[in-house]
């Protein structure tokens, strides 16, 4: 490779540029730059060619047209060991342009702040990507900057090479490059494809982006391959941006059930602990006196399950919490943080996974509207995620009992954690301990029997409890079956054609009853 000899900077990240620039002008690069990057360059000593210098044609129509010519894309695209390539440069006068480093307009973050589509149209970038891919194309003989994570890489490969980026290295460049005007194509298609479509808010295509993080021994069974991707535009607490503090690579079924946990356990404000099994809550308890009692009260939840599950906390992991944590079976511990004494505890298991996931604090403000989607056979479903939320202090009370304090606190906790219960869902809870879920079944009563044989599995007594249904009961079976369990209240979307009927029972039962008017079907 011949030494970078001359460098074309054009960015709107300008963070970490001017060093970046310095050291390649220490390499003797000639620096050729547009508008404002050549000002912020030239303000800080460095010695820059303006590009309208370079091509003798200035820049013009509000900077819509500057690195538009043949002698910056010629520079780019000449093939140097091509005789004709070299000869028609010569004629031209074009100078062969070794590294591009530009970075694009801030489309999609404009976009963002509800700009009008005019403003998205000004910030839609020509130029940028245009150079972008023509350096691309030649990365045998051009290097392509696009990421500023990337500046010191190349200076330390200069530095041992006397100035020279390897064909391999350019290569890596390149595809990162192209990967980089794939998803900014993306997001214009898809904002302008949104707007004005009379079917709703989703855009007439859809287009989305996604890195491999990791190859899988395998997926969710061992004849499977797998791999881990994730979204480039994420913007939100994921499992695809923890940081794994200790064990093993996460398995296929561990980061299906880790994003479920994680999931869950943003939607509690006190200390809380949940604990997934198969993307399914088999515990989840809250404790004001310490999180510690919260993971022994979601554990007793259905102990059997916890062994080998994924455990999701809302407060910083604690020595207590862990001792209690490392004497059971976990895959999975998902945390804010953790203490130094709760990683000398747990750090002792080999095979458990300790993920840090700070913005877990943050609760639901976290979560941000993003799209949802699901592969099926040839095609793809795309909708909101589940963030409906109803104020149950203000919902239809439709008994004639209104329900107590104690019980409006376990409604509120119970429709917290059915949500997130694969449906037909029926859980039971106190206002502090889920006691039994039943969860998957093809008829809600079932589901509501379900429940009641786990939490007496286990121990719990269903008396006195609440129940919630993620959707309406059809019948008045199911409200008769929490009856019999001892549950004194219920709340449940409502909406069936046999309402009046189960409204009916729970009054018999002198039962307290909440239709909520939001179901939460999860499939």
């Amino acid at each position: 490779m011949p030494k970078i000899g001359r460098a074309l900077i054009s960015v709107t990240d300008k963070g970490g540029l001017v060093d970046f620039v310095r050291q390649l002008a220490s390499f003797g690069v000639e620096i050729i730059s547009t508008g404002g990057t050549a000002k912020v360059l030239r303000e800080s000593g460095v010695k820059v060619v303006d590009i309208s210098d370079y091509t003798g044609f200035p820049e013009m129509m509000d900077g819509r047209l500057k690195t538009l010519h043949p002698k910056v894309h010629g520079g780019m695209l000449a093939i140097r060991d091509n005789a004709e390539h070299v000869e028609s440069m010569k004629k031209e006068g074009i100078k062969p342009i070794d590294m591009l480093v530009v970075n694009l307009y801030r489309f999609e973050d404009t976009v963002a702040k509800g700009a009008s589509l005019e403003d998205a149209i000004e910030n839609i970038d020509i130029g940028g990507p245009a150079m972008v891919r023509a350096a691309s194309k030649n990365y045998r003989y051009v290097s392509v900057v696009t990421d500023p994570a990337d500046y010191s890489k190349i200076i330390e490969e200069m530095k041992s090479t006397g100035g020279e980026i390897s064909e391999k290295t350019n290569f890596e460049l390149a595809r990162n490059a192209f990967s980089l005007t794939a998803r900014y194509d993306a997001a214009i298609s898809n904002h302008l494809q949104g707007i004005d479509v009379e079917e709703g808010q989703f855009p007439l295509t859809y287009t989305a982006q996604y890195k491999r993080r990791q190859i899988m021994r395998y997926g969710e069974n061992p004849h499977q391959k797998a791999a881990f991707y994730s979204d480039t535009a994420i913007n939100q607490p994921s499992i695809s941006t923890a940081d794994q503090l200790w064990g093993k690579e996460l398995s296929y079924n561990n980061i299906m059930d880790a994003d479920a946990a994680l999931d869950l356990i943003m939607e509690f404000e006190k200390p809380a602990c949940v604990i997934l099994k198969h993307s399914n809550p088999c515990g989840a308890a809250q404790s004001e006196k310490s999180l510690a009692e919260a993971y022994t009260n979601a554990f007793n939840v259905d102990a059997t399950s916890a062994f080998g599950g994924i455990v999701g906390l809302n407060r910083v992991m604690d020595a207590e919490t862990a001792k209690a944590i490392g004497d059971v079976f976990t895959e999975v511990v998902i945390a804010p943080d953790y203490t130094k004494e709760a990683l000398e505890i747990l750090t002792r298991k080999k095979n458990i996974r300790l993920l840090k996931v700070p913005e877990i604090t943050k609760g639901r403000s976290a979560k941000k509207q993003t799209p949802f989607t699901r592969r099926v056979t040839g095609g793809l479903l795309l909708q909101d995620r589940d963030l409906g939320d109803v104020d149950l202090d203000k919902a239809k009370v439709v008994t004639k009992r209104q329900p107590t304090a104690d019980e409006m606190e376990a409604l509120k906790f119970a429709w917290k954690i059915v949500k997130y219960v694969k449906s037909n869902a029926v859980i039971y809870a106190t206002k502090d301990q889920l006691v039994g879920v039943g969860a998957g079944q093809m008829s809600r009563v079932d589901s509501s029997k379900l429940a009641i044989i786990k939490a007496g599995n286990a121990g719990l007594s269903t008396k006195g409890s609440v129940v919630a249904s993620d959707a309406f009961f059809p019948f008045r079976d199911g409200i008769d079956e929490a009856a019999r369990a001892g549950a004194t209240a219920a709340v449940q979307p409502g909406g069936s054609v046999r309402d009046q009927e189960v409204i009916d029972a729970a009054n018999e039962h002198d039962m307290a009853m909440i239709f909520t008017g939001m179901r939460h079907f999860r499939h």
